[in-house]
């Protein structure tokens, strides 16, 4: 058995059916015994509301949950708040990020960067926390220059983040690339490269122009060429992904942290393919 420690996200359901799902979903990873579960957080309020529920509930449930927390828009006195929300359930881990302007907001707040959110974090609660913090080895879509991006994960590591998590990606040498540039400028944190497993090409594509990370030409091509084909889709992702998390593993990567989108079966078999988990 494969002893890789592996953590799993979700994001908080919009409907009672959602929360039916996510529970079923839940249940069937947490077979796997990951380190922890982290969920999303969202800009608006009832979403905020929906993350609070599903981080008590997977508390409530004897797992550790790893709640986002941005900060763009917000208040010092509001993420106050929501971290002694966080201190007295028991939470003891926080994924720190600066996160999205809700639309139709045009305040930043008080707190623009997330190394400003770390520092925040570590001034309110002291070492309560074991903080993550995104790093992105194809480089933030919105960074001016590589260069400003390394800086700029930096100063979230000197804040005093624990370790990253980063954008997923499907170029290994990207995230070699990256960790390699960080120890060059002292950046010694544990990066768990981020794991997108593959169901649906289109929207792969879709959330990757979104977000900046790069489907290989190679793949791309031969995606494009299954069609509608689902099940040839998901023989082929689960080849790439597999063979990329193998491939990190051997390469000493601390982790594998897996975007699950609120789905159980694409993560599992990626595991058992791997042998990692329980």
């Amino acid at each position: 058995m494969n002893k890789t420690p592996f953590s799993i996200e979700f994001f908080p359901p919009q409907t009672s059916e959602g929360v039916e799902k996510l529970r079923t979903t839940r249940a069937k990873l947490a077979s796997l015994k990951p380190e922890f579960f982290s969920v999303t957080f969202g800009a608006g309020g009832s979403t905020q509301e929906r993350t609070f529920e599903t981080v008590f509930e997977i508390q409530n449930e004897g797992h550790q949950a790893a709640p986002h927390l941005s900060c763009i828009g917000s208040t010092r006195p509001h993420i106050r708040e929501i971290l002694q929300r966080y201190k007295d359930t028991g939470i003891r881990r926080i994924v720190a990020l600066r996160g999205d302007l809700p639309s139709g907001v045009g305040d930043p707040g008080e707190l623009r960067y997330a190394n400003e959110l770390v520092e925040f974090i570590r001034f309110e609660t002291g070492d309560h926390f074991h903080i993550e913090v995104a790093a992105y080895p194809e480089y933030h879509p919105q960074a001016r220059s590589p260069r400003d991006d390394l800086l700029a994960f930096k100063r979230k590591v000197d804040a005093g983040a624990n370790s990253a998590i980063t954008q997923y990606f499907y170029n290994l040498d990207a995230y070699l690339h990256f960790c390699d540039e960080c120890a060059a400028i002292g950046v010694n944190v544990p990066i768990v490269p981020g794991i997108m497993p593959i169901v649906s090409f289109s929207k792969l594509a879709r959330f990757s122009d979104a977000c900046g990370a790069e489907i290989p030409r190679w793949m791309r091509r031969k995606f494009e060429a299954f069609g509608d084909d689902s099940d040839s889709i998901k023989a082929f992702g689960l080849d790439v992904v597999s063979e990329l998390c193998a491939k990190l593993i051997a390469a000493g990567a601390p982790g594998l942290h897996f975007y699950s989108m609120n789905q159980a079966a694409p993560t599992i078999a990626v595991c058992e393919r791997l042998g990692i988990g329980a």
